[in-house]
C-alpha cells in the first residue's frame, strides 16, 4: 500500500458524523488543566452518542483524578482510569492502557493541556471516510506577549512549515500528539506503541514512523476547523525540557529523515553565521541577507495558515533564536535524561 497524504484546506461540504471515535488522553499532574479540556471536548460539535472519552491519570500526585471524576460525574460518554502499572513506560503506556478500553474503531489523541476545536471530529471523520489510517492536523499554540511564548510559538510555526511542507512531498516524518488519530485496526497492525519503546517520548512521531515503514495511508490535515490549540511552558526550563525531549526522539527517526533534516538545519545555520565570515568575502553578507528575507516573506505568507501572527520585527529576532535553540536542543538531548511530565 502506497504512502498518501492528503493536504488540504478549508473543506466547504459539510462533513457527515456517524463514524464512531474513542478520544484518548494520558494525563499526569493535570489538575489545573482538566477543567478547561473537559469543557472543550463536551462542547464538541459532534453527536454523544459517536464518541467516547477516556482520561487516564498516570499516577498523579495532585488532584487531577478528583477534579475529572467531579467534572464528569454527569457525562455519560466521560470514563475515567487511575492506574499504577503500565505495559510500557511513560506517556506511551497511559494511551496502550486507554485504547485498550475503546470500543470504536477510530481514535483520536489529544493532551490535558488541550483545546480541540469544535469541528474537530467532525473533519477528521471525513479523512477516515476516505480511507487514511492514520491522521495528524495543525496544533498551534495560544500567543501572548511573554517572550518565552513568543519562542515557542515560533518554533512551532516554523516546524509546522517544515512537517507539513514534507508531508505534502509525501515524505512525513512527524506529527503532534495532541492532534493525533488512527484507525483502532491499523494500530494493532503496527502491534501499538511495542516498536517504538527506543524513548519515552515518541508516541506520536515514533508510531508515525512505524505507519511510514509499513506503508499506511497517511493524512496531514491543515484545516483550521481541525486544529487543537494549546498552551507554551511558562519559563526557560520547562521549555528547554520539552524541547530536548522531542528532540531525542527524533534521534530514533527513519534515516532518510534524519538525513532531510540535518541537511536542511545545517544549511540555514550556515547560512545565519555567514555574516561571521564577511571579512573572508562580502558574499557571506548576501548569503546571510539572503537567508533573512527568505525566512520573513516564508512566515508572513504562511504564519496565517497555521493561526499565528508575527510582525516583521518579531519574525527577525526570534528566527535567530529559533536557529539558535536548534543547537541548544540538540545538546540537552543529548544530556537530558528523558522524564513524563
Amino acid at each position: 500500500m502506497l504512502i498518501s497524504i492528503n493536504f488540504i484546506s478549508n473543506q466547504k461540504t459539510p462533513p457527515k458524523s456517524d463514524l464512531n471515535f474513542s478520544i484518548i488522553i494520558a494525563a499526569k499532574n493535570e489538575e489545573k488543566n482538566i477543567p478547561d479540556l473537559i469543557n472543550s471536548l463536551n462542547n464538541l460539535n459532534y453527536p454523544k452518542e459517536n464518541f467516547e472519552i477516556i482520561l487516564v491519570d498516570d499516577n498523579s500526585t495532585d488532584n487531577t483524578f478528583n477534579t475529572a471524576n467531579n467534572l464528569t460525574d454527569n457525562i455519560d460518554n466521560f470514563k475515567l482510569y487511575k492506574i499504577t502499572e503500565k505495559e510500557l513506560p511513560g506517556k506511551k503506556g497511559a494511551l496502550t492502557f486507554g485504547i485498550g478500553k475503546t470500543n470504536n474503531p477510530y481514535i483520536m489523541i489529544t493532551d490535558a493541556d488541550c483545546l480541540p476545536s469544535p469541528n474537530w471530529l467532525n473533519i477528521c471523520s471525513e479523512y477516515f471516510r476516505k480511507g487514511f489510517d492514520f491522521i495528524f492536523g495543525i496544533s498551534p499554540f495560544k500567543q501572548n506577549k511573554h517572550l518565552i511564548n513568543k519562542i515557542a510559538c515560533f518554533e512551532n510555526l516554523r516546524s509546522s512549515i517544515l512537517t507539513f511542507t514534507a508531508a505534502k512531498l509525501g515524505i512525513p516524518y512527524s506529527a503532534s500528539a495532541r492532534n493525533f488519530g488512527f484507525k483502532k485496526s491499523s494500530f494493532e497492525k503496527l502491534n501499538g506503541y511495542a516498536n517504538t519503546a527506543e524513548t519515552l517520548s515518541g508516541d506520536d512521531d515514533l508510531l508515525l514512523r512505524e505507519a511510514v515503514k509499513n506503508k499506511f495511508k497517511i493524512a496531514a490535515i491543515i484545516d483550521k476547523d481541525a486544529s487543537v490549540l494549546s498552551f507554551t511552558k511558562n519559563t526557560f526550563k520547562e521549555y528547554i525540557a520539552q524541547k530536548s525531549r522531542h528532540t531525542k526522539t527524533s534521534v530514533h527517526y527513519l534515516l532518510k529523515h534524519k538525513i532531510l533534516l540535518g541537511s536542511w538545519h545545517i544549511l540555514n545555520l550556515f547560512f545565519l553565521f555567514s555574516i561571521i565570515l564577511c571579512f573572508v568575502n562580502s558574499i557571506f553578507i548576501w548569503l546571510f541577507v539572503l537567508k533573512i528575507l527568505t525566512d520573513i516573506t516564508l512566515v508572513l505568507l504562511t504564519q496565517k495558515t497555521f493561526d499565528y501572527k508575527f510582525n516583521i520585527f518579531e519574525i527577525l529576532y526570534l528566527q535567530i533564536f529559533y536557529e539558535l535553540f536548534l543547537i541548544i536542543n540538540f545538546f540537552g538531548a543529548l544530556f537530558r535524561k528523558d522524564k513524563w511530565e
